[in-house]
């Protein structure tokens, strides 16, 4: 039999709240986080809105004014994401072996931030002139290393960069390693944070992001029929794991226990998904199986999303091929309709949510949803939502490059 896997701890650093309890309360009254780009002019961009992180201080988390300079932004939410989820799974760590604890952490992109300035400085200066922190700062596995220096935790470290499915992949691998006996606790999930010119320029020229700027509440309208693209969000979504028997033995608080992890790939194309849909209804049949679940056994599917023309009506797709006719049953909804598209974290953060839909029995709503699309047809759970006993969720991401992933988390017993 496989060891039994619960969560523990949560902690969030979103654009609708910095801790999971106001993150929580926003998503349940239905309130976005969407609005005018400020971290840089955006008026000749086509997008110029986003779901920035705000009233954020580092230095509240923890985060010396030392490493706030030679650190990036994302990483900078992973270390406040991680303290909280630390702090709420009530581990201490003193009486912890910390060989036995370890940290995976998805990142889609990085700093480009740190790239786009440092690159003036090379114009204007010269390669004498870049920081020595360029490097340090801009690769994704600072945010995994960072977290684990902080809190000496040696046992198994690593990232996952697998675009929009970096923070579900990541956590699928920190349940793996635990079932596979390297660990007896996992830090993980996902961070991002890439509002910066070339990554809005970049979205931009793909035709990918909204740009209904004059109406930025209304721009992340996930399944709905006049949807034109995703919007940016930034933040972290981090949770800790443990085996049952080494939360029982602490007497741990258990939220919920993952119990289900699939992926793969739909080897279609670099940015757009599989017409069929047959890659991710494959990742949820799988994670399914993982679980020891029917289709019927899932309450609540958090969907990957986005708001664009292809991700939702294919995605739509696809669980109607994973869930059967439980698919017209099964309650759906997007988070991103509120927190736009975390990117690389988006996976970390809908898990929490995911956990807090069966703690609280209540499922978040898909806001903006005003006009149906005959090709999204499922229970979306629109605008408003919805108290229910929530047994089990799935959580999903897909990503450019036709990467899939799933996760299954259930109500302890």
């Amino acid at each position: 039999m496989k060891k039994r896997v619960v969560i523990t701890g949560l902690g969030v650093i979103s654009p609708v709240g910095n801790e999971v309890e106001s993150f929580w309360q926003s998503l349940k009254d239905g309130q976005g986080g969407v609005g005018p780009i400020t971290s840089f002019d955006a008026k000749e961009f086509d997008s110029r809105i986003a779901a920035e992180v705000k009233n954020f201080n580092p230095i509240n988390y923890g985060i010396s004014l030392k490493d706030v300079k030679r650190t990036a932004k994302f990483v900078q939410y992973a270390v406040a994401a991680a303290k909280q989820a630390i702090e709420s799974s009530g581990l201490d760590l003193d009486k912890e072996d910390r060989n036995r604890i370890g940290v995976i952490i998805g990142s889609g992109i990085g700093s480009l931030h740190t790239i786009e300035e440092e690159h003036k400085v090379y114009l204007n200066k010269g390669p004498s002139r870049l920081s020595p922190f360029l490097i340090p700062m801009l690769i994704v596995n600072e945010a995994s290393g960072l977290v684990a220096i902080i809190h000496g935790l040696k046992g198994p470290n690593s990232c996952v960069a697998t675009a929009c499915a970096s923070g579900s992949h990541a956590i699928g691998e920190a349940y793996r390693t635990i079932l596979y006996g390297d660990s007896d606790v996992m830090v993980t999930g996902g961070t991002e944070s890439c509002i910066v010119p070339t990554a809005v320029g970049g979205f931009c020229a793909l035709k990918a992001l909204s740009t209904r700027n004059n109406e930025p509440g209304k721009a992340s309208r996930p399944f709905d029929l006049e949807r034109d693209g995703f919007i940016m969000a930034e933040g972290s979504g981090l949770v800790v794991m443990e085996t049952l028997e080494h939360a029982k033995k602490r007497n741990a608080n258990i939220i919920a226990e993952i119990v289900g992890f699939g992926m793969t790939c739909d080897a279609f194309h670099i940015t757009a998904p599989d017409p069929e849909g047959e890659g991710a209804g494959a990742a949820m049949s799988i994670a399914l199986k993982d679980a020891g679940m029917n289709p019927e056994d899932v309450d609540y599917i958090n969907a990957h999303g986005t708001s664009t023309k292809l991700n939702d009506k294919i995605e739509t797709l696809s669980m109607k091929r994973a869930f059967g006719p439980h698919s017209k049953k099964v309650m759906v909804s997007s988070t991103k309709s509120m927190t736009g598209h975390l990117l690389g974290a988006a996976g970390g953060v809908e898990f929490v949510v995911c956990c807090m839909a069966i703690k609280d029995g209540v499922v978040p709503p898909t806001i903006n949803y005003e006009h149906p699309d005959p090709d999204c047809d499922l229970d979306y759970v629109p605008n408003v939502a919805r108290k229910a006993s929530v047994r089990a969720c799935m959580s999903n991401s897909l990503g450019f490059g036709g990467h899939n992933a799933s996760l299954i988390v259930k109500k302890f017993i």
